[in-house]
């Protein structure tokens, strides 16, 4: 059985709403304590400019690297639902958000999409293309742009590797899947895997074989520079913690991509 050299832990973060909340709220904080790699909410689903200082500047304390983690623009929704936006404008949006993550925190060292958008581009070209057109016209990581983070074999990393960027493809510790590799719909039965043990270990499989098992029982290749623990689910900060340490424990090093 081989396993993983080393692998990248990510979260997302910075999703609170409340403009007088004394400092980063206790969740992100504890999990800044274990991941890695924090996605940082935009502003377009969640988030605000104060929140986003804030998380980046403890994440940086932390020695965690920041990522845009860029929506479409439904607050509302949370970034849950589909917008038919115009792939001019979403590629706009894509722009903005990095650029006020910049604004407000500074270094951001890659991107990955959220929610309903990070479903969309795995098959949608025209948003996918859109996505990767934004990140190029942020500009960063020198002259050759950042980072995308993204599901294997997903639209939007084939093109995003097409245009000359660096893809980094990730695999989910507490959401289900489908045969086809795809995420089981939030709502839908085995959407959420929360018992610890069974996200420790599948982790752990999933590192060792590229492999977890599906929602209908079936084996799934997964292959993974980066594992999310959504900070959303229930029990986050013992899942990641356990997470980290089953992973450590089996001889992969927990850290961030390269």
């Amino acid at each position: 059985m081989q396993v993983a050299a080393r692998i990248d832990l990510n979260c997302d973060l910075g999703e609170g709403f409340d403009a007088w909340a004394p400092g980063v709220d206790g969740l992100d904080a504890q999990l800044l304590a274990i991941v890695t790699s924090a996605n940082v909410a935009c502003g377009f689903h969640a988030g605000d400019d104060r929140v986003m200082a804030l998380v980046s500047r403890t994440a940086a304390e932390r020695g965690v690297r920041v990522g845009a983690h860029v929506s479409y623009l439904d607050r509302e929704n949370f970034g849950r639902r589909f917008v038919d936006v115009a792939p001019d404008e979403l590629r706009a949006q894509v722009t903005h958000q990095i650029g006020a993550l910049r604004a407000a925190g500074g270094a951001v060292a890659y991107v990955k999409p959220h929610g309903a958008l990070y479903n969309t581009v795995v098959h949608h070209e025209a948003h996918a293309r859109a996505v990767v057109d934004g990140v190029l016209d942020a500009g960063g990581a020198g002259t050759g742009g950042l980072p995308v983070v993204g599901l294997p074999g997903s639209a939007v990393l084939a093109y995003a590797a097409s245009r000359g960027l660096r893809t980094v493809t990730e695999a989910f510790a507490d959401r289900g899947y489908r045969a086809d590799g795809t995420l089981v719909p939030r709502g839908e039965p085995g959407d959420l895997v929360t018992d610890e043990d069974e996200v420790a270990a599948r982790v752990v499989r999933l590192a060792a074989e590229g492999r977890v098992t599906g929602a209908d029982g079936r084996d799934v290749a997964v292959l993974a520079e980066s594992v999310c623990v959504h900070s959303d689910t229930p029990g986050a900060v013992v899942l990641a913690a356990r997470v980290r340490a089953a992973l450590e424990a089996a001889g992969v090093q927990v850290r961030a991509f390269a």
